[in-house]
Formats: structure tokens, sequence, C-alpha cells
């Protein structure tokens, strides 16, 4: 979700999704719109993933000390990234992360003691494969003790497959790389997500098997929705009565 303001998220949380991803990325998310936006998807009974700015790793402790269940992180192409990534939103011995989840207690019910042995568990660490270098050193990342699974930005991926040249999810090296990094994550029993630009290309991960998919953004809901009003104003048949009859 780009606008991750509290009523617009319990909103989108309300229509049926499983869960709603506030974009502090390319989205206009804070850590203050975080912690509300958390809060109004718990309200709406439903958990609220975050996607990091780059290398915005402690950002990502602090959204999960406000009650956030799981983490994006952009860019990682290496294992050595996802090992910083998991450093620092996991608790020992899987990482680093520092103690201070006093929001997040509240929102789970969880005790002191029962939230520290059960947080690295309740709380999902995604890495983002999106580049050719990603797709490369793709075992190796998922190899990370720590790391729960990958996302895959078909946008950015075929940025950087074709050199630049195109924003194409359906590129066929894209195309390709779903194959191979399902494959990969399949072996090690980590899930493979994957962001939908369209509802068609989100009916069409379904079909490969994604158990996970991101349909968005919130502002394209916002458009079409808008889009459809005005198309059904103009374009009803005329009936001859109006709402006074």
């Amino acid at each position: 979700m780009f606008t991750a303001y509290p009523m617009i998220v319990e909103t989108v949380a309300r229509a049926g999704f499983d869960s709603v991803t506030l974009d502090a990325q390319h989205g206009f998310a804070t850590f203050e719109t975080i912690a509300e936006g958390v809060a109004a998807a718990a309200l709406a009974g439903k958990p609220a993933m975050v996607r990091l700015p780059l290398g915005g790793f402690a950002l990502g402790a602090r959204a999960l000390d406000v009650g956030a269940a799981g983490l994006v992180a952009p860019m990682i192409d290496t294992a050595a990234d996802a090992r910083a990534f998991v450093d620092a939103v996991k608790y020992p011995p899987v990482g680093r992360r520092s103690w201070g989840p006093v929001r997040a207690m509240g929102l789970t019910g969880l005790s002191r003691d029962a939230y520290l042995a059960t947080a690295n568990d309740l709380t999902l660490a995604l890495a983002m494969i999106e580049t050719e270098t990603a797709l490369r050193n793709v075992e190796e990342i998922l190899a990370v003790d720590g790391l729960d699974g990958l996302l895959i930005g078909p946008n950015d991926l075929s940025v950087s497959l074709s050199a630049g040249a195109a924003v194409d999810p359906a590129h066929p090296g894209v195309v390709a790389a779903l194959a191979k990094i399902s494959a990969a994550a399949k072996r090690v029993g980590k899930p493979v997500a994957i962001f939908a630009n369209t509802s068609a290309f989100a009916s069409d991960y379904v079909r490969r098997g994604f158990p996970m998919i991101a349909l968005g953004p919130d502002l394209a809901f916002l458009s079409a929705g808008a889009e459809r009003a005005l198309s059904d104003v103009f374009d009803a048949p005329a009936t001859g009565e109006g709402p006074g009859g």
C-alpha cells in the first residue's frame, strides 16, 4: 500500500485480503504511519507486512516492535545482504534484533517471555529477488538461516534482465526466472511470494502455485473504482426514470 493511512489500511484489509503490505520503499509509509497502519489492520483482524526502504533494516526492527507481522527487504543481491537483514530483525540465536516490542506485545496479547520465545517464528523476513545478480545467487540467499522466504519483484527483475530496456513482468527472462526461483525455494522448503501488477498477472501466479501474491497498489484500486463509477454513470442505459421517479 502506497498510502499507509489508518482508514485506507483498514478499508483495504476489510475488503477480503489475507494481509496488507505498507510500502516504505516506493510508497509514503513512515514509522509513524506504519505504527498506525499496523494497528488499523489489526482492528480489521488482518496482519500487516512492511516493505522496507533500500537498506532500511533498522526501520524493519522498529516496525516489528510496533506489531508488523513481517518484512520485505528490497534488492537483496547476495547471501551477505540476506544475513545483514536477518541479523537486524531476528532475535538471538538467529539474529541480533534489539529488545523493545512493547506495542507488538500489546497487539498480540503475548507476555514478554512468550513473545521472545515465539517472535522469530511469528514474524516473516522475506528477501526480494529483483536483479540478475540476485537470480544468480538465489540458492545462497535461500540458505541463510533465519530468512523465511523470498518475494519476487517482476518489474525490477525485468529492468535488470533487459539491461534497462523494458519494464515488463511478462518478459521471457522473467518468466524463466520464476521457475528457477520457485524450484530453488522448493528444494529448501521456503515459500516464494510475488508482486502482481494486475489481477490478470495475479491469476496467472495463482495457477503457477505461488502461495502469496501482493496485488496492488491501493492507488490502483482507487483509480479503478473511480473510473468504474464514472463509467457506470455515463454508460448506463437510459431508463426514462430518474431517482425521483
